[in-house]
C-alpha cells in the first residue's frame, strides 16, 4: 500500500489530459484583458511589496540582468531578481518547488514549452492576460490566458566574417560538410538542449544519418550551451555554428552575421511565459507580464522577430510567416517526451556523452540567499 500526494495525482492526470497540444480544460472562466495602465499596476506592485522573482530560460551566467536592469528602471521602487538557468533545469526545480509547498519564482519564461502545457493542466499557472492582449497574435498565446510568448526565437547560421566571407559562409546543412570548414565548426550538443535536438532532428529527416557521420569527420568542437557557441564564434576560435541564435541586424563593429538558410528549414519557437498560481509576489507579476507585452518592451528587445502585430521583425524582415520555418512546430515536438529521449540517446550514442559543467553555473533546488 502506498499513499499518493497531490502533485502525483495532478501529474497522473495532467500526463492522460495532454496527449498533444490539447490542455485540459480551465476549471474557472477565462479573465478579461488586464485594463490598467502600466503605472497603475506599479502602484500596485509596490503596494504589495515590490518584489519580484524570474525563472528565465539561458546558458550563460546573468543573461537575465539586461531585463532585470530595465524593469526596475521603467518601475522606480522595485526589487526583480531574473535568474538564468537552463530551461530544463529550472522546470525541474519548480516542479520540485511546487511539490515541496515552497515555491521560489513567481514567472517563468522557459524554451520548455511541453511544460506550460502541463502546468495549465495540472491547475499551476494563473490566468491572468496582460495588458494589450489582443496586440499578441493568437498562435503565440493561450485563449485562456495561461501562458503567451513574448518573442520569437530562431537559431541559425552565425559565421565570424573575419575568419570567412560572408558570401562563403554555410547556409544550409550540406554547406557544413565543406572541407575548408575542416576543424573550423563548433555545435551544442543536441542531447543537451531540446531546441538544438529539434534542429538535428529535422536535418536527419531531410539527409538523412549519413550527414551526421560526415559531420562528424569535420573535427567539430561540441560545447555545452547555445550562447557560448556563439561566443567561440565571436572571438574568432571557430568560423561558424547553426545552433544558436543572433541578431538579424549585426551590431557595428561585430564580426558576427546571422543568416537564415538558402533552402532549409530553420527552427523558430515563442520564447514562453507564465505566471505562478502559487507566486508570492502575484501583482509584481502582472506588472512584469503586462510590460513584457507592452509595445515598448517589445520593440526595444526585437532583434528577430515580435508576437505583437504592431511590431514589425528586426533589421528589415518579414513576417514569420513568410519564411522557411513554422514556429509552432517545436512545441508538438516537445510534447512526444519518449521519442526526444530514444533521438538523444542516439546522439549520445554517435557523437559521445555530454562534457562539461552547466554553463550557467546555477546550482542547487534554491537559488536566493533565504
Amino acid at each position: 500500500m502506498f499513499s499518493v500526494d497531490r502533485r502525483t495525482v495532478l501529474g497522473l492526470a495532467a500526463a492522460a489530459a495532454v496527449p498533444s497540444l490539447v490542455a485540459a480544460a480551465p476549471q474557472r472562466p477565462a479573465p478579461e484583458a488586464e485594463t490598467r495602465s502600466l503605472d497603475e499596476l506599479h502602484r500596485a506592485a509596490l503596494a504589495d511589496g515590490g518584489k519580484l522573482v524570474v525563472y528565465a530560460g539561458g546558458d550563460v551566467p546573468g543573461a537575465g540582468a539586461p531585463v532585470e536592469k530595465s524593469f526596475m528602471q521603467r518601475f522606480p521602487g522595485m526589487q526583480a531578481r531574473v535568474i538564468t538557468d537552463l530551461s530544463k533545469y529550472h522546470d525541474a526545480r519548480i516542479d520540485q518547488q511546487l511539490a515541496r509547498g515552497r515555491l521560489e519564482c513567481d514567472v517563468a519564461v522557459l524554451q520548455t514549452l511541453h511544460d506550460f502545457d502541463r502546468w495549465k493542466a495540472e491547475g499551476e499557472l494563473l490566468a491572468y492576460k496582460p495588458l494589450d492582449w489582443d496586440a499578441v497574435l493568437p498562435e503565440f498565446k493561450d485563449a485562456d490566458g495561461a501562458f503567451f510568448a513574448i518573442g520569437v526565437i530562431a537559431f541559425s547560421n552565425v559565421a565570424n566574417v573575419d575568419l570567412i566571407p560572408e558570401a562563403d559562409a554555410p547556409r544550409d546543412a550540406p554547406d557544413y560538410l565543406a572541407p575548408k570548414l575542416r576543424g573550423n565548426l563548433v555545435l551544442t550538443y543536441p542531447h543537451d538542449d531540446d531546441a538544438v535536438l529539434f534542429e538535428f532532428d529535422r536535418i536527419v529527416a531531410a539527409y538523412g544519418w549519413e550527414w551526421l557521420d560526415r559531420l562528424q569527420r569535420q573535427d567539430v568542437q561540441w560545447i555545452r550551451g547555445t550562447v557560448p557557441a556563439r561566443l567561440v564564434v565571436q572571438e574568432g576560435k571557430k568560423a561558424a555554428t547553426f545552433t544558436c541564435s543572433g541578431p538579424f541586424a549585426a551590431p557595428a563593429g561585430s564580426p558576427l552575421r546571422f543568416q537564415l538558410p538558402r533552402r532549409d528549414v530553420f527552427h523558430s519557437w515563442g520564447q514562453t511565459a507564465a505566471i505562478f498560481r502559487e507566486a508570492r509576489n502575484q501583482a509584481s507579476a502582472r506588472l512584469f507580464a503586462s510590460w513584457l507585452c507592452s509595445k515598448e518592451a517589445t520593440a526595444s528587445r526585437t532583434t528577430q522577430w515580435s508576437v505583437r502585430r504592431d511590431v514589425p521583425a528586426a533589421g528589415g524582415y518579414g513576417p514569420v510567416n513568410r519564411y522557411n520555418t513554422d514556429p509552432q512546430a517545436f512545441r508538438r515536438f516537445m510534447q512526444d517526451r519518449a521519442r526526444i529521449e530514444r533521438l538523444k540517446t542516439e546522439f549520445e550514442h554517435l557523437i559521445g556523452p555530454v562534457s562539461g559543467p552547466n554553463p550557467t553555473g546555477a546550482r542547487g533546488l534554491y537559488l536566493l540567499a533565504t
